[in-house]
């Protein structure tokens, strides 16, 4: 599956199968949990974070999927699922990597961070397609695998979205 590349109308899909499932899991979400929900959403790209991509290609040699990440999804922001889910906007994957650089993975090309989860931990894609997570909350310390593509990232997403609904 690394050797595919995230295609983007799949991806269109993946936006709106999720919102639906967003939408279904806010309207029960403050009965099951006592509390009123955050604001969780999937921001679609925009000519304004079509011009934060093309910065970050000019930044830096980031992978093709994120590029295609970036043209369909501008940001992503989920803190009621699971501990939190967090895909970033180009402009702040931007600044994060004129602050700490590219994440270093053994038998990897340099990978870039683009998303965490509510613990603090990173989510790095680097040129093979492939997803890393670190292990703790930093941009220094290890990263092991966390998913084949980013497809299947998103796709595990999905799932923890249906598993709380």
């Amino acid at each position: 599956m690394a050797d595919e590349r995230l295609d983007a109308e799949w991806l269109r899909g993946w936006c709106e199968q999720a919102d639906a499932a967003l939408a279904e899991l806010m309207r029960s979400f403050e009965a099951r949990h006592g509390f009123a929900p955050g604001t969780n959403v999937v921001t679609l790209a925009t000519e304004a974070s079509h011009q934060a991509t093309d910065a970050l290609v000019e930044l830096t040699p980031i992978p093709s999927d994120l590029t295609t990440m970036y043209w369909v999804i501008d940001e992503v922001s989920l803190p009621d699922v699971g501990n939190g889910y967090f895909v970033h906007s180009a402009s702040l994957v931007a600044d994060h990597f004129r602050a700490y650089g590219a994440v270093q993975i053994d038998g990897e090309e340099p990978a870039v961070v683009f998303a965490s989860d509510g613990g603090g931990h990173l989510f790095a894609l680097a040129g093979s397609g492939r997803v890393w997570m670190s292990t703790t909350a930093s941009w220094f310390d290890q990263f092991d695998l966390a998913a084949a593509s980013l497809e299947e990232c998103f796709e595990r997403l999905s799932r923890r979205i249906a598993g709380q609904l």
